[in-house]
């Protein structure tokens, strides 16, 4: 129950809000410690590259990472010996046990043969070499991310044998970064205590803070859990092909808001047969929301009914939202903005939007212009997304916008997780110090 929005004059990105594929892939390379990254470019790709270590909070001291520094000289002369060079210095330097070989969109230009350099030179250093091709012809941000899983996929080792009788509890966690949320690590954190508590081990974050080692044995978990809707399905189904994971969890939203952490822990629950260990984390959760609510918030809920708002984030977090808006926060989600294409996560969204009896128009890899123009003519009371979206709405003159998701200017000095119970008082207290700052006088003068 969706109609899909059509712009005008759109033949070409403006304001473009998502990365390249460069960013994607270093987000995917950023979190495994015992790898170094090498990037054939100009060197303002370098700053991409920063980009994806800085998703993950990596110190500069800790990151290995090289680049070409491309000149016009070497677009139009050609540059192989100076990638040579540069795969020798930094094996050298880096002593990492992989090193991924990353060309940009300069390297697709001149023509560079990076998959034939990589196996020229293979020879000469001791790092094990992964070409990639990662120009921003190739895609953005989410593209890069699935090209960074696929790329991995090798170095996961398989089982010897298969397993008999029944199966241990292990599971790997795939793509938490791929998160909007400006603390993205308390929702990963969210989920392994959880996890830990219902006596299920995590094999491997694919990939946050992953050794090498832990990357190898991701092939000893017996399910996949992805904490994402925008990337990560193609990986994990190769997986289940290649080393007989089963996705599980995967065709229901993500636990955002208090009734879809409920279902996902009864779903992570009937698949593992541990009902009796879920139903008093359940318990818990949901008295504490309450209690919380009761004693702080029960008199701003009923000023959010019927309040007509237009939601921009990825979809990781944009399902889930769309039950928590309508049924415990009493908002009409009428306008969906998803930053990512989602092309195998909509069916879930359709049957939310179903379930609920709501009709939204909805835009896939919106960039700043459509979601500019979308939000001038829906007519909406609120927004909720980025600090991006908060400029529009103000500009627009849409009084009350949600400052909720990344890029955000909201400070965090602790990180709080937007997954779980805890993330749904979470996710209130942004709303409700927002809404009051819109209403806020501006024109006061003391005398």
């Amino acid at each position: 129950m969706s109609a899909g929005l059509t712009f005008e004059n759109c033949d070409h990105s403006k304001d473009p809000v998502v990365g390249c594929a460069l960013e994607g892939i270093a987000t995917t390379v950023a979190g495994i410690k015992d790898v170094s990254i090498v990037i054939h470019s100009p060197q303002g790709c370098a700053s991409t590259v920063a980009a994806g270590y800085d998703n993950h909070e990596v110190d500069f001291t800790k990151r290995k990472v090289g680049c070409t520094r491309l000149f016009e000289s070497d677009i139009v002369m050609g540059a192989s010996e100076k990638l040579k060079g540069m795969i020798k210095e930094a094996d050298k330097s880096f002593d990492a046990k992989v090193m991924f070989v990353v060309g940009t969109c300069a390297a697709d230009i001149i023509g560079e043969d990076i998959k034939g350099l990589c196996h020229e030179i293979q020879p000469d250093v001791k790092a094990k070499l992964v070409p990639l091709l990662a120009g921003g012809f190739r895609g953005n941000a989410y593209d890069g991310l699935n090209m960074g899983l696929e790329a991995i996929l090798p170095f996961i080792k398989k089982r010897p044998t298969k397993r008999r009788g029944r199966k241990p509890r292990i599971v790997n966690i795939i793509a938490p970064q791929a998160n909007l949320n400006p603390t993205w690590w308390a929702d990963l954190k969210w989920i392994t205590d959880t996890l830990k508590s219902l006596k299920i081990k995590v094999q491997t974050v694919l990939s946050h803070n992953t050794s090498f080692e832990e990357l190898e044995q991701a092939g000893q978990a017996t399910a996949n859990i992805l904490l994402s809707h925008d990337v990560g399905y193609k990986f994990a189904r190769k997986m289940q092909h290649t080393h007989d994971i089963p996705l599980i969890l995967d065709d229901i939203p993500l636990p955002v808001g208090v009734k879809n952490t409920t279902r996902w822990l009864n779903a992570l629950a009937a698949h593992f047969n541990i009902e009796e260990r879920v139903e008093p984390l359940i318990k818990q959760g949901e008295e504490m929301v309450v209690d919380t609510l009761r004693r702080r918030a029960l008199m701003i809920i009923p000023r959010y009914r019927n309040c007509r708002v237009a939601v921009s984030t990825d979809g990781t977090l944009g399902i889930g939202l769309v039950r928590t808006l309508f049924e415990e926060l009493e908002m009409i989600p009428e306008v969906l903005l998803f930053r990512s294409a989602m092309p195998d996560s909509r069916s879930v969204l359709e049957r939310e939007l179903h379930s609920l009896g709501l009709t939204a128009r909805i835009a896939y890899s919106a960039d700043g212009y459509q979601i500019k123009q979308a939000l001038e003519e829906s007519g909406v009371d609120a927004v909720i997304g980025s600090a991006w979206e908060k400029y529009m709405a103000e500009e627009l003159g849409i009084q009350i916008a949600f400052d909720v998701f990344s890029p955000t200017n909201r400070e965090t000095y602790l990180d709080k997780p937007y997954f779980g119970y805890e993330g749904m008082v979470n996710l209130m207290e942004v709303l409700a110090n927002d809404w009051e700052r819109a209403f806020r006088s501006k024109e006061i003068r003391w005398t």
